[in-house]
C-alpha cells in the first residue's frame, strides 16, 4: 500500500467516521482540533486504525500524533513491520 493509497483510505475513513468533510483535513491540520478529540474520540480513532490496519497504537504513542501527518506516517512505518 503506497503513502498515497494510505492517505486517500484515512481520509475517507475519517470523513465517515467523524462526520466532517475532506476539506477540513489537510496534511499539517491538528487532528485534536479537526476531529474533536476527546476521550472517547480518540479511542474510536485508535479502533478505526486497528481495525483497518491491524495496527495497535500505544498509549505512550499517542501525544506524537498530533496532525493528519503524523497518523499516516505512524501508519504507514508500522504497516511496513
Amino acid at each position: 500500500m503506497t503513502r498515497n493509497e494510505i492517505i486517500s483510505q484515512v481520509n475517507d475513513l475519517l470523513v465517515e467516521e467523524f462526520e466532517i468533510e475532506q476539506s477540513e483535513i489537510t496534511p499539517e491540520a491538528s487532528m485534536k482540533e479537526v476531529l474533536h478529540l476527546d476521550s472517547i474520540n480518540l479511542v474510536d480513532l485508535v479502533a478505526l486504525v486497528h481495525v483497518t490496519y491491524g495496527i495497535t497504537i500505544p498509549a505512550e504513542d499517542l501525544p506524537k500524533l498530533k496532525s493528519f501527518n503524523d497518523l499516516y506516517d505512524y501508519i504507514e512505518s508500522h504497516k511496513a513491520a
